[in-house]
């Protein structure tokens, strides 16, 4: 029962721009109505295209509010976010009212800013599940308001209130913890696939060190290699036509929606080391090699994965000091020892926390005292 005395729950979660801060909100929306019927989730996110992508045909409703971020703008720009941010409190004020949601739940991006902001002044419990090592700053100014903060890695709780945060880990979508539980070791086969995500916004240096490097060493690969390439819609074609000149056998794609299935398929991957792509691989056990993205604040994708690397689950390669050819030659040196793909596999698994979802629902419910 919610505080309306209504059976269900009447969730709000906020977040967005990004994969990495949309697929967490969505592993808790549907646990959310899959555990409680009769439950209703209403999606706050923006109006960028990975939105759309992400949450289309999804068993929730969305919407988007106009608001801009702070960080990496300039002076009048800074100035014209501030301006708007009035009105993306109010339209988020607006939306809550007529939603009447139980609890709204930020999932990271400059839109939780407003929605969360709307539903303090409106008396609404608010909670904010923060995935990074090291908060931005606008997570660092929310959890001085919200009731609840959801913690994905152990250390980050210096920067909140103390009293105020729960280690949860970083939820998982269904589809692929339901992958993880499908047996196959990796580094056996017939052929070897490297997995390589540069996010879904894509990572133009990545992509070019690891379709460059895999070209030049080309004679070197193992019979049967074939890589399945992430590589945001900006660098697509131009990825593609490079393995077409180098006669890499490669699948481009500028945005994958199937990632279980291609999880299932992957021996290795090459990484950025956002907090969700972490928890997915973590979760199906697969090793990688992270390149962390250099211009992360306060450097938080480097921090991110020494959580993994440390355990022996991943390799960590700085973008300052790498060449195509030693990435590649790093690629190859894995590939060509199984047993090591095998136990950096196993490594990678203990790191993951499968029950995440699990873990934030049962949080948020003590919120709204269900």
């Amino acid at each position: 029962m919610t505080r309306d005395g209504s059976t269900g729950i009447r969730l709000v979660i906020t977040g967005g721009g990004t994969g990495g801060h949309l697929f967490p909100g969505v592993a808790v929306a549907e646990a959310v109505l899959a555990g409680w019927p009769g439950s209703q989730v209403l999606f706050i996110g923006t109006d960028r295209q990975v939105d759309s992508q992400v949450l289309g045909n999804r068993p929730f409703a969305a919407t988007s509010i106009r608001c801009q971020g702070l960080k990496g703008r300039s002076l009048a720009g800074r100035i014209g976010a501030l301006w708007q941010l009035p009105q993306a409190v109010w339209s988020a004020a607006r939306i809550l009212k007529k939603f009447r949601p139980d609890l709204v739940l930020g999932v990271g991006g400059y839109v939780t800013g407003p929605v969360l902001l709307a539903a303090r002044l409106l008396g609404i419990p608010t909670s904010i599940h923060e995935q990074n090592s090291v908060p931005g700053l606008a997570n660092r100014w929310l959890g001085k308001i919200v009731g609840r903060i959801f913690l994905s890695l152990p250390g980050s709780e210096k920067y909140f209130p103390v009293g105020r945060t729960t280690l949860t880990g970083n939820p998982v979508r269904a589809e692929i913890l339901a992958a993880a539980g499908q047996e196959r070791t990796v580094g056996k086969g017939d052929g070897l696939t490297l997995l390589v995500l540069g996010g879904s916004q894509g990572a133009h240096r990545l992509n070019l060190l690891v379709a460059e490097g895999l070209g030049l060493r080309k004679n070197q690969l193992p019979h049967g290699f074939r890589v399945i390439h992430q590589t945001g819609r900006q660098d697509e074609e131009l990825v593609r036509e490079l393995y077409r000149q180098s006669g890499v056998n490669a699948q481009v794609s500028g945005f994958i929606t199937d990632m279980a299935g291609v999880y299932l398929q992957a021996d290795l991957l090459v990484s950025r080391a956002g907090a969700t792509s972490l928890a997915e691989l973590c979760v199906m056990g697969r090793p990688a090699i992270l390149v962390p993205y250099p211009y992360a604040a306060d450097n938080h994708q480097e921090y991110n994965a020494r959580q993994v690397v440390e355990r022996g689950g991943a390799l960590l390669c700085k973008e300052s000091e790498l060449t195509g050819e030693l990435l590649a030659e790093t690629i190859i040196t894995l590939l060509n020892d199984p047993s090591r793909l095998h136990q950096m596999g196993e490594r990678a698994r203990e790191a993951a926390v499968p029950a995440a979802t699990e873990n934030i629902v049962r949080e948020c419910l003590t919120l709204i005292k269900v």
